[in-house]
């Protein structure tokens, strides 16, 4: 998981994500920007994630969640050799090639989406300042021109005589 976005008072991108299993045992813990959380399953049934924005208040956040299962147990291996029939050595070495790339292919999808995860946060975050800087730049503008106006106020009203009936030489 990763914070793409976050605003309110105090702007922090600090989330607290818990994961449970069906029967409430918490599974695992993540509070940082960019969290991950392995856990083994071994129980059917609802799995809980939990998402909390307290230290966030007042605002939202725009989180980006991936999910990604390993079956370990899905090997060939743990049967009995009398179950097993190989019909040669070079099945047995083209199996064995395809599950390595599968595997390859999973392992290059995860890094994908963890690049475009990050790719998305440093959007937003690019944003964000960009706003920033637009409105201070335009605050001290306005600043700049009032102080201007003013100050040629005051000048103006140093020089400025004062007409009275009687004059003095």
């Amino acid at each position: 998981l990763q914070v793409q976005r976050a605003t309110g008072i105090g702007n922090s991108r600090d989330i607290l994500v818990t994961a449970s299993d069906p029967n409430g045992f918490q599974l695992g813990v993540s509070q940082d920007v960019r969290g991950q959380i392995n856990f083994l399953t071994k129980d059917t049934g609802f799995y809980q994630l939990c998402l909390d924005n307290q230290q966030n208040h007042f605002g939202f956040m725009q989180v980006y969640l991936n999910f990604g299962v390993y079956y370990d147990d899905y090997n060939m291996e743990h049967k009995q050799p009398a179950e097993k029939k190989e019909l040669n050595d070079t099945l047995e070495a083209i199996g064995v090639s395809i599950q390595r790339l599968q595997i390859h292919t999973f392992h290059m999808w995860r890094f994908y989406n963890f690049a475009r995860m990050r790719k998305g946060a440093d959007s937003f975050l690019l944003e964000s300042n960009y706003n920033y800087v637009n409105w201070w730049s335009m605050a001290q503008s306005c600043v700049i021109v009032l102080s201007g106006v003013l100050q040629l106020y005051f000048l103006k009203r140093l020089f400025h005589t004062q007409t009275s009936g009687s004059q003095k030489c």
